[in-house]
């Protein structure tokens, strides 16, 4: 492990007098830069799968910010698409997919092993980020969690409430559960390209966690991010996994030994405080400013930020938002919240 790498330390356990720093969809639409190779790329899955400009927009927020770690640009929705489910997106809707609802539509998606036709370009984008970001740089692959990513094969788009998937799930449990274990599968095969590639962490998304009750947040959350973690552990011993079971709210409590990931990035449903008392004893935390505060900025960012810093100064701490940022912040309220954290260093 090279000792620069300020996030490989945060997840190995080391308290830091300065958390490292990096931001969900920090390669995004916030960026002018971004907002100009994309429309080089003509579309958002051209741009996706086109490795040069894919590795492009990962590296722009780091040649502005200097952020202490990249995130691989790419998409929760490839593994579907790579699974054998058309995928598309609409214009100022977001994306669209060809449902999966019933056992023979399951059956019809290949074999997890068969996505790597299709996700080459992809592995091909992390291993021009990992000869091209700065020494000192962590470079971060993903994947959408199973339960979320099933959401959208589910529904067919992104719903507001996850409504089809709860409903199949009530109707028609082993199908439901097929499908499930189906993305699990094909999901520890992505991650595990990405660090042959050259990831040396892997975060995995559960966006929708949350609208998970009782057990069905054990068995369809926890369980699945568990197995990929646990899967990725025994294929890459020493490679970190950061699991965000966004909306979890109370349940963050414990979810280091559920998953068994280094690090459990929080939202901003939860404060910092409790966070320090009830998850960081267990682990590494990551999180969580407000995302609004890249819109706002002002003396309300700076004294949030300072406040989410001291909260988790006792123990080891990424510096992110609770969320991702949105198109509508301000490029400097990014490197006001930046210069804030690393007041210290200065």
């Amino acid at each position: 492990m090279s000792k620069s790498k300020t996030i490989l330390r945060a997840l190995a356990g080391e308290t830091l007098p300065v958390p490292p720093i990096w931001m969900m969809r920090q390669a995004g639409r916030y960026l002018p830069e971004y907002k100009a190779t994309r429309a080089q790329a003509g579309d958002f899955l051209s741009l996706c799968y086109n490795p040069d400009l894919a590795a492009e927009v990962t590296f722009q927020p780091i040649r502005r910010y200097g952020f202490d770690a990249a995130i691989l640009f790419a998409d929760i929705l490839l593994v579907p698409q790579a699974l054998g489910a058309d995928l598309w997106f609409v214009t100022g809707e977001g994306p669209r997919l060809s449902t999966v609802t019933t056992r023979a539509e399951v059956d019809a998606l290949k074999p997890a092993e068969a996505i790597h036709d299709r996700l080459n370009p992809i592995y091909e984008t992390v291993k021009i980020l990992s000869r091209g970001l700065p020494e000192e740089t962590t470079l971060i692959g993903f994947a959408g969690a199973p339960w979320t990513v099933a959401t959208y094969m589910i529904a067919g788009r992104g719903t507001p409430d996850q409504a089809p998937a709860h409903a199949l799930k009530s109707e028609d449990r082993p199908v439901f559960e097929a499908l499930i274990e189906k993305i699990t599968d094909a999901t520890v095969l992505y991650l595990s390209e990405q660090i042959k590639a050259g990831a040396e962490v892997v975060k995995i998304f559960d966006s929708w966690a949350g609208s998970l009750e009782g057990d069905d947040f054990d068995a369809y959350s926890l369980k699945p991010m568990q197995r990929i973690t646990a899967a990725l552990h025994d294929m890459h011993p020493g490679v970190p996994v950061i699991a965000f079971p966004r909306g979890a709210d109370t349940r963050y409590e414990g979810a280091h030994a559920a998953i068994g990931a280094e690090c459990i990035a929080i939202d901003d449903g939860v404060s910092a405080e409790w966070a320090a008392t009830n998850v960081q004893p267990d682990g590494c935390v990551q999180g969580n400013l407000k995302s609004s505060h890249m819109v706002t900025g002002g003396d309300a960012l700076v004294s949030e930020t300072r406040r989410i810093a001291k909260a988790l100064s006792g123990g080891p701490h990424i510096f992110n938002l609770g969320h991702g940022i949105t198109p509508d912040a301000d490029p400097e309220n990014v490197q006001l919240m930046i210069d804030t954290v690393r007041e210290g260093q200065r």
